[in-house]
């Protein structure tokens, strides 16, 4: 009854376009501004300490809009969007093996300020296209850290350092794939890499939505 009431409403009220404000598909982003996005080149974008990190596209124009959107402004719709730009990405890679996804992990009290965690969103949205399992529970945030964009890498090595947990009741053995939205320095993403390696967990591949640096 929900679903049809709200596609009673859709046709009333358009949704429109968050890029280009246009009603014309009743989108949230229409294919013209989904079709602006673009790839960087499918290869790793760094290494560190022997895992891959690749970076989907560079963070300007529609997919900067696109993050921002699903992280700050409550716009959850577009984790769909980001999801299948990252799931399109993954597909060029050509990694066919059965990989759990895990979301980069928010603190709870993150979680409580914004009421979700956005890359768990489009990890959601990514493995119904990608036929993986999602797995939200193998690595734990325990430390509250602070905002990193305006940190060196130095703090933010600092500010992550025993940031996360790995609960070693679930599943240690399945590859696994880190979903994040942006690498800048590659902080996080190592600080994690770092403590699943500690568990003896090394096979693994990062994936971010964009990079500064791509």
């Amino acid at each position: 009854m929900k679903k049809i009431l709200l596609s009673f409403l859709d046709l009333i009220y358009k949704k429109k376009c968050y890029f280009c404000n246009s009603s014309k598909y009743s989108l949230k982003m229409c294919p013209k501004c989904y079709d602006e996005l673009s790839f960087s080149d499918f290869r790793p974008n760094r290494i560190i300490n022997g895992v891959n990190i690749y970076c989907c596209g560079e963070y300007d124009k529609n997919l900067q809009k696109l993050i921002r959107g699903l992280k700050y402004h409550k716009q959850k719709e577009l984790a769909f969007y980001l999801a299948k730009f990252m799931y399109e990405y993954w597909v060029n890679i050509g990694d066919s093996r059965d990989f759990q996804v895990i979301p980069v992990p928010l603190h709870k009290n993150r979680i409580k300020k914004r009421k979700y965690n956005h890359m768990g969103l489009v990890v959601e949205e990514f493995c119904r296209l990608a036929n993986l399992t999602p797995n939200y529970e193998l690595v734990l945030r325990v430390k509250d850290t602070k905002p990193q964009y305006k940190l060196t890498r130095k703090e933010r090595m600092q500010n992550l350092s025993d940031a996360f947990k790995i609960n070693s009741e679930k599943d240690l053995k399945k590859p696994i794939l880190i979903l994040d939205d942006i690498c800048t320095t590659g902080a996080t993403f190592e600080e994690l890499i770092n403590t699943l390696k500690n568990y003896g967990i090394n096979d693994i591949v990062c994936m971010a939505s964009s990079s500064p640096v791509c």
